[in-house]
């Protein structure tokens, strides 16, 4: 599974270990929305790893209940959130997603007799530091984001993104660095009311 070969995603031993954790993942989307300690608790369980200061929205979809997903600090993500976290996905510090956001580590040999027995293979998704994803995104399997990159909602994205840039699109496509620009606008051609040091303190 982790090592990007072919393989049987049917076979009994993975099946049974795969029901166990969507069991906890069955827990955490059942918590009320006063139950904020408890969902910690629980996401420490379903993921390999989650560092300090994350946030899931429930609902969140994973074919393995997050059991191959490593969190760093800081990472928060809208509703329906969906990884089919098969394989590996390793998310770095103070990420942010948006709503019904899709990050695919699986697929499919394209040979039909492979695929008629449900045949699967599965790459590693990466996403940098300080990167923020937006709503509707689909991120296939295979693909690196790099740090402080942010992919405009409703991007297909089926390559890998370099750091310090904004990518759109459908396939995704890097429409222009990061730079002086933001340090004045903050959205298109929205003015900052004042300087981005004297915004930070206000957090």
């Amino acid at each position: 599974m982790d090592a990007g070969l072919i393989y049987n995603p049917a076979e009994g031993a993975l099946l049974e270990e795969q029901t166990q954790a969507l069991e906890l993942l069955y827990d955490f989307n059942a918590t009320r929305p006063s139950q904020t300690e408890l969902r910690a608790t629980l996401l420490k369980q379903m993921f390999a790893s989650v560092g300090e200061g994350c946030y899931v929205e429930p609902p969140l979809r994973a074919n393995w209940g997050g059991r191959h997903v490593h969190l760093g600090d800081n990472v928060y993500a809208n509703f329906n959130l969906t990884l089919v976290d098969d394989g590996p996905i390793r998310i770095g510090n103070n990420v942010m997603f948006g709503p019904n956001v899709v990050l695919a580590t699986a697929g499919h040999p394209v040979l039909p007799q492979l695929r008629s027995v449900a045949a699967q293979f599965n790459l590693p998704v990466r996403i940098g530091d300080n990167v923020w994803v937006g709503a509707g995104v689909l991120i296939t399997p295979g693909v690196t984001i790099g740090d402080n990159s942010v992919i405009g909602a409703g991007s297909v994205v089926t390559r890998d993104i370099p750091p310090d840039v904004v990518a759109l699109g459908s396939p995704c496509r890097v429409v222009r660095e990061i730079g002086d620009h933001d340090r004045t606008y903050y959205s298109r051609d929205r003015l900052m009311d004042d300087s981005p040091e004297n915004l930070l303190r206000l957090f």
